[in-house]
Formats: C-alpha cells, sequence, structure tokens
C-alpha cells in the first residue's frame, strides 16, 4: 500500500511562486514513478513532471523551464516529492495531484493517469492577473 499527502497550494499573483510537497510511504517499488498531475476548471486531468528511475524527469511542454521535480528519500519507507513553480501563469489555476505507481508507468510519457494507483487529494493552486 502506498499513502500519498500533497501541500503547499495556495493563491498566487502572476509571476509568483509556490513550492509543492507529496508526503509519501509505503512500497518503494510501487513509488518508483512519482508523477505530478493537474486538473484545470473544464479541462482533462493532465501530467505536469514525473520523476523516475532515480534522477531521470520529464515535464509537459507548458510548464518547461518553469518547474523543477525533485525527489528527497529519507528512508526506503518514505520519501518526499516536491514540484517547484516559478513564473506562475492564470493557465496554471488547477487542482494537483501527486500519484505513484511503478517503474513500467514512467514507461509511457506523458503519464496517463489512468494508469496509476496511488493518489493524493489534491491540492489548489490558484494564480491570479
Amino acid at each position: 500500500q502506498v499513502r500519498l499527502a500533497e501541500s503547499g497550494g495556495g493563491s498566487v499573483q502572476t509571476g509568483g511562486s509556490l513550492t509543492l510537497s507529496c508526503l509519501t510511504s509505503g512500497d518503494r517499488y510501487m513509488r518508483s514513478c512519482m508523477v505530478w498531475f493537474r486538473q484545470r476548471p473544464g479541462k482533462e486531468r493532465e501530467g505536469v513532471a514525473a520523476i523516475f528511475a532515480g534522477d531521470n524527469t520529464w515535464y509537459a511542454d507548458s510548464v518547461k523551464g518553469r518547474f523543477v521535480i525533485s525527489r528527497d528519500d529519507s528512508d526506503d519507507s518514505r520519501s518526499t516529492v516536491s514540484l517547484e513553480m516559478s513564473r506562475l501563469e492564470p493557465e496554471d489555476t488547477a487542482m494537483y495531484y501527486c500519484a505513484a505507481d511503478d517503474a513500467g508507468r514512467c514507461g509511457t510519457l506523458p503519464p496517463i493517469p489512468r494508469h496509476f494507483q496511488f493518489w493524493g487529494r489534491g491540492t489548489q493552486v490558484t494564480v491570479s492577473s
């Protein structure tokens, strides 16, 4: 079993920054592929950034150069996956979710939401102009 808990959302103005955190615990293998997804109002859930196989990363084109994903493994049973977001735009307004699954899920990029078993409850990010 894997548990995920997001934090760090909030409201900022255009150009501002936020850092989201996902505290993870449980089966290490099932946390091999970690992804931040977001769901904007009226849109489907989409992958934003992924980290897998050590320090390999992937970013959606819309966030490249503005978002950075990282992972801090405290020990084998828990870790924190962060998403540093800068130069935020109103189009970044969304509910952000942390998701986890085995390494194979990161073999398909952009990541596909329905492929992921484990999800956090999400944290809201609102960017005002």
